[in-house]
Parts: C-alpha cells; sequence; structure tokens
C-alpha cells in the first residue's frame, strides 16, 4: 500500500516532522517501510513534448525513430525501443543534459547509426507510475500550449512524500490512506477527523426507489448493499490533482468515472461498481451464489465459467452481469455513451471472495480488501457521498444529476457484541504492567470502543476491523500502540526445564544399541518414485503427492525398505560393500476407514548388507533384551519384500510389530544390491507405546559353565526361531544362552529339510554342574525340540 504524506494530511492536519522519523514510527506500529520516495523532485530537464513524426529506423526492427517537439518549434530526432505511441500524443522528454532520477545523464548518441537527441520517457523512469513497457502518454492530462514546459509546471506536480508501506493480512484497516493516516496520528497523538463531503439533494420529485431494486438472495454471501443513481453523467478525463495521485499510487488514470472509482477505494478503502443503468432491465440487482456451470463475460473480456461457491450480481433477468467482489461483467460496462449510472457500494463475506479469486486467478486491488475483510458500517455511506462529491466537482454529473436518496440493503453481518478484555490477561502476553485507563486510552486512538469495567475492559470492535474477534487480537492493539519497542525485553522462565519422554529415551537407546552393533544411521528421503515400491516387491498403495518436490518422488514411502536399498546399492557402487545402516523414521499407510490423512508412524529398520537372516534376528534379541521386551517371538511369514523361507513376523507380547529377515534376491537385484542383505523393520511407535522396560535381573554366577552343541534335522517351514524357543523351554533355568551359529542344506538330508547348530551355554548359580546334571538338561532339550517342532537330533 501506498500513500502521501499530503494526502494523509487531509485526515490529520498536524502530522508532521522528518519522513524518516515519520517512516519510523508507521513501522513501529506495524506498517513496515519497504520505500520512501520524495516525488516532484528530480525532474529538472524533463519537459513536455509532442509527437510530430514515427517513423522505422532503417537498420533495427525494435527500434524507432520518433520526431518530437520540446517546445523550440523544431523537430528533434529520439530513437525510440517503444511503439505505443501515436502522432500527436503529448509525452515526457528528457532533453539532453538530463539527470535522471536513477542517476543516468541523458546525451546525444547514435543508435544503429541514427542520431538521439534525449529521451523519450516511461512513468516508471521518472518516478510517475510503476508502469515501464511503454511511453508515459499525456494526452488529456496535459494541454498542446503546455508543450516544452516543465514536466512539473505541465502536470500541476508538487513535491511530496511517498511511503511504501507492508501491509499484512490482518489489517484491512491500512488498505487505505485514512486507515494509515488514522494509525499516524494515533502513534503522534495528534486528532483523526473524516472530512465533511457535501453531497447535492438532487432534484425535487425522483427518488432512487423509483429507478432501481436490490434483493440479497444469499445474506452470507452479502452482508450489505447500497446503491445510488447518478443520472446525465458526462464521461472525460480527471483533473491534474487527482491523476497525479493515482499514479503515484501505482495506478493509473483511465477516466473520469473509472478514476472517482479508484480514488475513493484508495482514500477510504471502500471498493465500489458503476453499471450502466441502461443496460441493467428495470434497475433490478439480485444478489446470489452461482449456479453450477454458468457463464460470465468480465470486463477483460473473458468468459468466465462459475461454480456454486461463487456469488454473482444478476439483473431482474436473473443473467449473471458481474462476479460479487471480483469483476463485473462486460454487459453493463461504462461506455462513452453512458448516460445514467448506478454505483454500487457492497460488503463481501471474505472467505467466500477468496475462493473465487483463487479459483478464477482473478486478484485485484477491490477483491484484495475485500478478501481481508473491507468495512461494512458508515465508511459505506462516506465513500458514497464522497464518490457523489467528486462527480460534481469533476464535472461529471451536476447537482442535478444526483438522484435523492440510497437504496440500503442489509444480509447477515459479523456480530460486535463487545468482548471482555481481561487486563492481567494482554500484560501477561505482552510483558508489560500497563493499566486499565492505559489500554483504554491506547484503543479509542484507533476506534475501538473501550468501557472500563472494574480491573478489566469491554471492548467494541469497530466495524473496519473483521479480523480483531478475540482478546488475543485486542492485546495485539495494544502492544502496537504502547510500542513494542517500549517493551522491556526479557527471558521468559519455564516452571521446569523440560526433559525427555519416556517415549524419546527410549528412542535414543535403540539408536546408541544400534551404533554399539556397528551400524550407521541413515536418513533417505521419504519420497519415492512411482514404482520403486512394486520394485520392493509390495504393494503400490502410497500415497501419491500432488506437488511433489520432484516430479520422479511423487509416493510416499509405506516401508524403509526402498531407501536403504537405494543406500546400499550406492554404497556399494563406490566400493563400500558390506554396510550396515539403521534408520529411524516415518511411513505413510493408507488412511483408516473413513479417515482423510494417511496413517503416519515411526518405524525402526536395520539392512545389513552381505550378511544374513540371522544377523538381523541377533539384532532383534540385542533389542529386545536391552529394552525387556515380553514374549518376543518370530511367525512364520513371507513379508512383501524378504526371502520366503529366511523371513518371519516379529511378534512381541501376541502382536505382530514388524518382519525379520533376508531381503528377496530378486528385489536386491532390482535396486542393483548384490548378495545378502539381512533385514530386519520394526513398527517402533507401536513397539515403544507397548509393554516392555520390566527388566529382570539375576546374579552372575561365579561357577563354570558348560557348553553343548546340538545340530537338528529341521523341515524348511519351521522356523529357526520356533526351535530356539523349544530348547529355551527344556533347558529350564540351568540354560542361560542359545546361539545359532550354523545353517546346512545340501547332502545327507532329505529335501525340504536343513540342519540347525546351536551351541547352549548351561549354568548354575549356587554350584559346579556335574556331568549327569548336564546330560540331564542335554536331553531335556533334545525331546522338547522333537516333541514341539518334529526335528530330529543329528548323529
Amino acid at each position: 500500500m501506498k500513500v502521501l504524506l499530503s494526502w494523509l494530511r487531509e485526515f490529520a492536519p498536524d502530522i508532521d516532522g522528518d519522513p524518516v522519523e515519520l517512516g519510523e514510527t508507521l513501522s513501529a506500529l506495524g506498517l513496515a517501510v519497504e520505500e520512501m520516495t520524495i516525488t516532484g523532485g528530480g525532474l529538472d530537464g524533463i519537459v513536455l513534448a509532442k509527437v510530430l513524426d514515427l517513423s522505422p529506423h532503417p537498420d533495427a526492427d525494435k527500434i524507432q525513430i520518433v520526431q518530437v517537439d520540446a517546445g523550440d518549434g523544431e523537430a528533434t530526432q529520439v530513437c525510440c525501443g517503444a511503439f505505443n505511441m501515436s502522432v500527436g500524443d503529448l509525452i515526457p522528454f528528457a532533453t539532453i543534459g538530463t539527470v535522471m532520477p536513477d542517476g543516468m545523464e541523458i546525451g546525444r548518441r547514435k543508435m544503429r547509426g541514427q542520431l538521439s537527441n534525449g529521451m523519450c520517457c516511461a512513468a516508471a523512469e521518472i518516478g510517475l507510475g510503476c508502469d515501464d513497457q511503454g511511453i508515459m502518454i499525456l494526452t488529456g492530462r496535459a494541454s498542446e500550449e503546455q508543450v516544452g514546459a516543465p514536466i512539473t509546471e505541465a502536470l500541476g506536480i508538487e513535491a511530496d512524500v511517498l511511503w511504501d508501506l507492508e501491509v499484512n493480512a490482518n489489517r484491512p484497516d491500512a488498505m487505505s490512506v485514512a486507515g494509515v493516516a488514522r494509525d499516524l496520528a494515533a502513534g503522534l497523538g495528534v486528532p483523526f477527523t473524516f472530512p465533511g463531503f457535501d453531497v447535492p439533494a438532487g432534484p425535487i420529485g425522483k427518488s432512487v426507489d423509483d429507478l432501481t431494486r436490490i434483493e440479497i438472495l444469499d445474506p452470507v454471501l452479502c452482508g450489505r448493499f447500497v446503491g445510488r443513481v447518478l443520472e446525465n453523467i458526462t464521461i472525460g478525463t480527471s483533473p491534474a490533482w487527482m491523476a497525479n495521485r493515482l499514479t503515484s499510487l501505482g495506478m493509473r488514470p483511465i477516466n473520469s468515472v473509472v478514476d472517482i472509482s479508484n480514488y475513493v477505494m484508495l482514500e477510504l478503502g471502500q471498493p465500489n461498481h458503476t453499471y450502466d443503468l441502461g443496460l441493467v432491465p428495470g434497475g433490478h440487482l439480485r444478489v446470489r451464489r452461482a449456479r453450477e456451470g454458468e457463464k460470465i463475460v468480465t470486463l477483460d473480456g473473458v468468459e468466465r465459467t462459475l461454480v456454486a461457491s461463487d456469488g454473482v450480481i444478476a439483473n431482474g433477468d436473473d443473467v449473471a452481469i458481474g462476479i460479487a467482489g471480483v469483476m463485473g461483467g462486460a454487459s453493463t460496462e461504462i461506455s462513452d455513451t453512458t448516460t445514467d449510472v448506478l454505483l454500487e457500494m457492497a460488503w463481501w463475506d471474505p472467505p467466500s471472495i477468496s475462493r473465487s479469486v483463487k479459483r478464477l486467478n482473478l486478484p485485484s486491488e477491490a477483491s484484495g480488501r475485500f478478501r481481508r475483510g473491507a468495512d461494512w458500517g458508515v465508511n459505506i455511506d462516506r465513500a458514497c457521498d464522497r464518490f457523489v462529491q467528486l462527480a460534481v466537482a469533476n464535472g461529471v454529473i451536476s447537482a442535478d444529476g444526483v438522484i435523492a436518496g440510497r437504496i440500503d440493503v442489509e444480509g447477515e453481518l459479523p456480530d460486535r457484541t463487545p468482548i471482555r478484555v481481561r487486563t492481567s490477561k494482554v500484560n501477561g502476553l505482552l510483558g508489560t504492567s500497563l493499566s486499565t485507563i492505559e489500554m483504554a486510552g491506547h484503543l479509542s486512538s484507533i476506534g475501538f470502543g473501550a468501557e472500563v469495567t472494574g480491573d478489566d475492559l469491554d471492548v467494541a470492535i469497530p466495524t473496519w476491523r473483521w479480523d480483531a474477534v478475540t482478546e488475543t487480537d485486542v492485546a495485539e492493539e495494544v502492544g502496537r500502540l504502547h510500542g513494542y519497542a517500549n517493551i522491556e525485553r526479557t527471558v521468559p522462565r519455564g516452571v521446569q526445564t523440560g526433559a525427555l519422554t519416556s517415549y524419546q529415551r527410549d528412542r535414543r537407546l535403540v539408536r546408541e544399541l544400534l551404533v554399539g552393533a556397528g551400524c550407521d544411521e541413515t536418513q533417505p528421503m521419504p519420497f519415492l518414485a512411482p514404482g520403486d515400491l512394486a520394485r520392493a516387491g509390495m504393494p503400490e498403495d502410497g500415497v501419491t503427492l500432488t506437488n511433489p518436490l520432484v516430479a520422479d518422488e511423487s509416493v510416499l514411502r509405506t516401508s524403509l525398505l526402498p531407501g536403504q536399498l537405494k543406500a546400499i546399492a550406492y554404497n556399494q557402487s563406490h566400493r563400500n560393500p558390506d554396510v550396515s545402516f539403521f534408520e529411524i523414521d516415518h511411513v505413510f499407510l493408507a488412511a483408516e476407514p473413513g479417515g482423510i490423512l494417511p496413517d503416519e508412524r515411526e518405524y525402526l529398520a536395520v539392512a545389513l548388507a552381505g550378511r544374513e537372516a540371522g544377523d538381523a534376528v541377533a539384532i532383534l534379541g540385542l533389542l529386545g533384551r536391552s529394552l525387556a521386551l515380553p514374549n518376543v517371538q518370530l511367525r512364520p511369514a513371507v513379508p512383501p519384500g524378504l526371502h520366503p523361507t529366511r523371513s518371519a513376523e516379529v511378534v512381541v507380547a501376541g502382536r505382530v510389530r514388524g518382519v525379520v529377515g533376508e531381503v528377496a534376491f530378486e528385489v536386491a537385484e532390482a535396486f542393483g544390491v548384490s548378495g545378502r542383505v539381512g533385514w530386519l523393520e520394526l513398527d517402533l511407535g507401536a513397539l515403544l507405546d507397548g509393554p516392555h522396560g520390566n527388566h529382570r535381573y539375576r546374579p552372575v554366577s561365579k561357577y563354570p559353565s558348560s557348553d553343548v552343541d546340538l545340530a537338528f534335522e529341521v523341515p524348511e517351514d519351521v522356523a529357526a526361531a520356533r526351535v530356539e524357543g523349544s530348547i529355551h523351554k527344556g533347558g529350564g533355568s540351568l540354560l542361560t544362552e542359545v546361539r545359532l551359529f550354523d545353517v546346512y542344506r545340501g547332502a545327507g538330508l532329505p529335501d525340504g529339510v536343513r540342519s540347525l547348530t546351536y551351541r547352549l551355554r548351561f549354568q548354575a548359580d549356587d554350584h559346579t554342574l556335574t556331568d549327569s546334571e548336564v546330560a540331564a538338561a542335554r536331553r531335556a532339550c533334545i525331546d522338547m525340540v522333537a516333541r514341539q517342532q518334529g526335528a530330529v537330533l543329528r548323529g
């Protein structure tokens, strides 16, 4: 939002001081000054010139030769790269020796062999606007009698201060000159008032009710709609003072009616729209939601298709003639033949306008204000009066053309019941010790109603602050006006310094255990390429992103396996073959029935390149002992992506918590991994949220132990873990350790059978075991395995 100092002073005449200091005050109030410019200066040497002739450059397609009269009656040749001029146009012209606002000095030079004696200027080049796409055309804003006059004199430009402010989305009131003036006046402690706008009473006997009718069919969409009628208008050009102000604030003057509309919007923050009343049957307007697929041609000449959430203004025949709060329709556009005008001032529901603007991609100055929340109160009446006053003053209409009265129809408006604001709460949020009276003074200075009630305030939010609805919003206003720089800086102290949760402690323990086991932690990206899950032998049911950072990484992973295999393949390609990795990160499973978001879980994965399933089971055993996981079992299964006979499900306390085994050869090969890969993947979140940590301690025996090796012939469909479980059950309290150290398949064994060799360690706590005790324990283990698993002891 841009504002001029002279314009601010029309609402607060006592605003005075150094422009830099005033800018700092605006920034302290939350309206950060992005740029400050002194306008009307630095234009010495720039004059009003007339275009006499245009001809193509003989040696360049993108340059033309322009002959201009710079005031001496002679033709001055200039080479110019813009082509928006016509013979007879009046333009700003920089003469030889002129130093431009950006510091460039204009000299006589040749361009492709043709002499150029000055420069035709764009608005942006001389600080009179933002347009740099063509030469600034001043025809209509200056007269031929002024040719040769300094541009400041020809356009009536006076020295002024222009601030370009950053206005946040929660400050709809600051999207107007009056709103900025209100804030600045409050910050400086000077009075702020709206000037009076005198409006002619209009001819006797004519009433606006006889000429137009307004219906609001959707009261949520339109909270208020005010209409006025102006007759016998004359469309021309705006006076120089108005055109200069519009240009300074970044808007291009168009004609007297459009310029008044834009001027009122910039000054008072109230967007408005004008209809050619002769093109509105019966002057009847109806506000409603669009019908699905309804079409309208907007002012920019584009046919647009609407949806049911869009709002429209329709005529009496129920034909849409405008998109509510976004853009008017071409069918009722003001033209040179327009005589009567219907003026619209309305308040539109901000969320509705925001949805339409985003869907149609039609941002504008007007819709930007409606989206933030315009004023639905007395400012609408004020803006109506200002429009009419300017129309009369600028010769658009005569006093007799102002039809008496206005139509004012209301829908549903925001609730403005006063809210209770606790002084202690505000001071707690801000870190201040302000009194209730001080807070009331700050709020009153910007138009908030503040009634002291004991130690609290009953605050009435003004209609121009749609964004402010809670006690916290009011606290923010108090902070702005008090000045954040005036709040003493303190370091907040918490009740406690904080601590890790039990889950975080266990997760750290897991990391420490795996690092101690020789594994390195990796953190692949959670995104996979389409097809990665299929290559990993898994269902392709991953959540697909609509806006991925990279097109070939658009699927959220359902397992950590693809990422780990990619990491192993990368290391193997760099001659680092046998790596051991682990990862603790999130996977994204399909949403629960009736859910919307993916089922996001934290998983643990361990990948052991060049190692077997038994090594992965050993890692599982390490975690189980350290976390005291109860009743850890391996259940035969063929998990997706794993070897069909060397893998199993991990069951803890009767619930499946993950998988362990080896990666299937074809899956490893699909990712470019050679050799075996031991694999362990656990649902870490569920594991640590379940029963664990109940460690059982036993004394360390001082007596010697005895080791026994047993080899069993076991069917392929019997998991080694089940055999180990039977050994533990048979060995009882004397069995302290069981370790699988050999797996054999081949000669001497029947088909479908493998040999599993275990080393058993027996030890008593209170004596040295005798040979007979060891033999009895050995026999008990053999019998239990044979009975429960059908295994046979190898001879």
